[in-house]
């Protein structure tokens, strides 16, 4: 049995990090009871997902992270009518958000991640952006731009809110071995912090499962909610398992017979997050892209209360193995979520409340221009 002190302080929102030390090995059904308790403390019987798109507007990349399976040195690159041709198919289908993330380009600058953001808001002003992750945003204050002065520009051309990606582990150590041209743990979250300070809330996330200890991810867990506690402006946290195929990383990893986690390993590590971020951040997602659908399904009831997006076009988890699919429909989505005993329900982008989406969908439209979709 769980100790009572650590149950009532879970509850409270006041979990330590030895109670997490305490419930990273702690039987499963009283780990995942746990989870479910609070997840229904704080959500209810309530399952959210987002019809949304991605858009990944270049594969090339001058990064080095050895993860990543997405670049390639003579990939493609989006010009602004291939995006906008994007995001009204994805308009036209019922999305409401458009993601938008790409590989660093040498001769992108901050005026081309405006340009591009500008663009699709001058023809979709009600469209939500949720665009550039926190080493884009880095990339993009280079030359002496400045975070503070790069997260303006992006605002004031139609950023709404970052995705908390390019976090993968908070711990410099393991951050040296597995991305060490990418911004630093500090670095990280400087940029989140100063975006929640200008008014651009974001995601935060963590890739799990490659070399980095439970230690490294429960430091990166608290990290994570000492930020929300000062800035109040994550949305949800999503823990992402590591894809370890078609990547350096994996290579290495597979060679020596680490064939990467586990399922049950996945739900221990939502579990974990939902006890750990309670009363903090109340959504925790998991992405159905990265575990499969029935994986994602389960982990409802191991403390996940969002699925994430239907995306319509994924390719960074495809291209390191993932076989789930880019593409989930609404009725799929509402058809899981009830064979999990759970309500359906479609939200927005800041989870303020959820919408009917023939409903959400007609009032997009409307706010539109003449010939927007």
């Amino acid at each position: 049995m769980l100790p009572t002190d650590l149950l009532d302080r879970a509850h409270a929102g006041r979990c330590t990090k030895e109670d997490a030390t305490i419930l990273a090995t702690a039987p499963l059904p009283e780990l995942f009871r746990l989870a479910d308790e609070l997840r229904a403390e704080a959500v209810g019987d309530t399952v959210t997902y987002i019809i949304n798109r991605n858009i990944n507007f270049t594969s090339r990349c001058i990064g080095t992270c050895r993860f990543c399976a997405f670049h390639d040195p003579d990939g493609y690159r989006m010009g602004i009518p291939e995006i906008l041709e994007k995001t009204r198919e994805a308009v036209r289908t019922g999305a409401t958000e458009i993601c938008i993330q790409g590989g660093l380009l040498l001769d992108m600058r901050l005026a081309d991640y405006c340009e591009i953001l500008e663009s699709i808001k001058s023809e979709f002003p009600g469209i939500h952006l949720h665009a550039y992750s926190p080493m884009e945003v880095w990339h993009a204050a280079r030359d002496g731009v400045g975070v503070k002065n790069a997260l303006d520009a992006l605002k004031r051309a139609g950023l709404d809110t970052m995705p908390g990606t390019a976090a993968e582990i908070l711990v410099d150590r393991v951050r040296e071995k597995i991305c060490p041209d990418k911004l630093n743990t500090k670095e990280w979250a400087s940029v989140i912090r100063t975006a929640h300070r200008t008014g651009i809330r974001t995601t935060a996330t963590i890739m799990y499962g490659h070399i980095e200890t439970m230690e490294d991810r429960i430091d990166h867990i608290f990290l994570i909610r000492e930020i929300q506690k000062e800035t109040h402006g994550f949305t949800e946290f999503v823990p992402l398992p590591f894809m370890p195929h078609n990547n350096k990383l994996g290579s290495e990893m597979l060679g020596s017979g680490n064939y990467g986690i586990t399922g049950i390993d996945d739900l221990r590590m939502h579990a974990l997050a939902r006890i750990v971020l309670h009363t903090h951040i109340p959504n925790i997602q998991a992405s159905w892209v990265k575990l499969g659908t029935k994986l994602a399904q389960y982990a409802l009831h191991c403390g996940a209360n969002d699925l994430g997006g239907t995306l319509m076009e994924e390719k960074i988890s495809k291209s390191a193995g993932a076989t789930s699919g880019e593409y989930m429909s609404p009725a799929e989505f509402d058809w899981i979520i009830r064979k999990a005993g759970r309500v359906p329900a479609v939200r927005d982008t800041l989870y303020h409340q959820t919408f009917h989406k023939q409903t959400f969908h007609k009032s997009l439209i409307k706010n539109c221009p003449p010939g927007g979709v």
